[in-house]
């Protein structure tokens, strides 16, 4: 499966060495996410479970995470659904544009991480619902998690709120599009990615030492998968995020600072993904050399990479959570953001 990416006839195709895979137990995900998402109250108006249906987060999940037993891909599917709908409230509504209200709510979600938050089942009605939804989410994770993973997953979570809500947020109000090093680096953070890639180990048993997981050549591998995904979903949601006027995207970036047209800068936005894949692989042959030892782990832990990367190429391909108002007659933002995710309805 390659198919052609977006931006007009005769562009260069987005395409990847590694083979489709889906999770058997793709079907399943879906309906369970369907009713987590309703029971957990994420998704309440019939305009935001439109354009929650359309997008098949559970169907992402089986492409990222092919080798899930069917309870893994349930709460990988459930996790997808709540990071992308709090990336929608700081990127698309006014609680992205408030530092005091994201401070607070990011607050609360770090209680819960730490084991100091409320009992959603006891009391949990007075939270807003990203944070008792991730109450729900936390407790299925943690019973699976190797030790000291979840002092890694809170900080990269951390990370990845505090950068959206501070550094996008900052240059919103700002008017500023930020330099193209700046972004790309950022870019691992505000799309969760490297969050994303903590629940590989949820998924696959991988135990590895600090100094494993902390070396340059295990580092190099992890941020040149980042970054491939991170740059093809830029591609594919490039038009419906510059219809709302979002500048963080690495297409428009590189259009911007280097003075090109958006076709131009999508031609070397492609060029770019292509070379980060070789890098990959560059850097997984290293990674592996450097720690033969660990070849086992390691390999688990690179072929979700690997998965990651071609899954959300083939995710991004089909999903229509990236198609235009015009084309889809999508609700505007402020039609289809829940309040109640945020507290901002009570």
């Amino acid at each position: 499966m390659t198919g052609g990416a977006p931006g007009g006839a005769g562009l260069p195709e987005i395409t990847s060495p590694f083979p489709y895979r889906v999770n058997p137990h793709a079907d399943a995900a879906r309906d369970h996410l369907a009713g987590w998402a309703r029971d957990a109250g994420l998704v309440r108006r019939e305009s935001a479970r439109q354009r929650f249906d359309r997008a098949d987060f559970g169907w992402f999940a089986a492409l990222v995470y092919p080798e899930a037993n069917a309870a893994h891909l349930e709460l990988m599917a459930d996790w997808f659904a709540w990071l992308f709908l709090v990336d929608d409230q700081l990127d698309d509504g006014l609680f992205g544009r408030s530092q005091d209200q994201v401070g607070d709510v990011v607050d609360q979600m770090r209680a819960v991480l730490d084991g100091r938050g409320p009992d959603p089942a006891g009391g949990g009605s007075a939270l807003p619902t990203v944070v008792s939804s991730l109450a729900d989410l936390w407790r299925r994770t943690t019973a699976d998690a190797p030790p000291g993973w979840d002092r890694r997953f809170i900080g990269h979570l951390e990370q990845c709120l505090s950068t959206a809500a501070l550094w996008e947020a900052g240059n919103r109000i700002g008017g500023i599009v930020p330099p193209e090093d700046v972004y790309i680096a950022n870019r691992r953070h505000t799309g969760a990615i490297y969050v994303c890639m903590d629940l590989i180990e949820i998924v696959r048993p991988t135990r590895m030492p600090d100094e494993v997981r902390g070396s340059r050549e295990f580092g190099a591998a992890l941020d040149a998968a980042c970054n491939v995904v991170c740059w093809t979903n830029d591609v594919y949601s490039l038009a419906k995020e510059r219809a709302l006027g979002e500048v963080h995207n690495l297409v428009y970036v590189v259009q911007h600072h280097r003075g090109l047209t958006e076709r131009q800068a999508l031609e070397r936005v492609h060029a770019a993904i292509d070379a980060e894949t070789g890098r990959f692989l560059a850097h997984e042959r290293d990674v592996l050399v450097a720690h033969p030892d660990w070849a086992g782990p390691l390999g688990r832990y690179l072929d979700g990479m690997r998965t990651w990367m071609r899954g959300n190429l083939d995710w991004s391909r089909r999903t229509k959570r990236y198609r235009t108002s015009a084309a889809t007659g999508e609700e505007r933002p402020e039609e289809y953001l829940e309040g109640r995710l945020t507290g901002a309805e009570r």
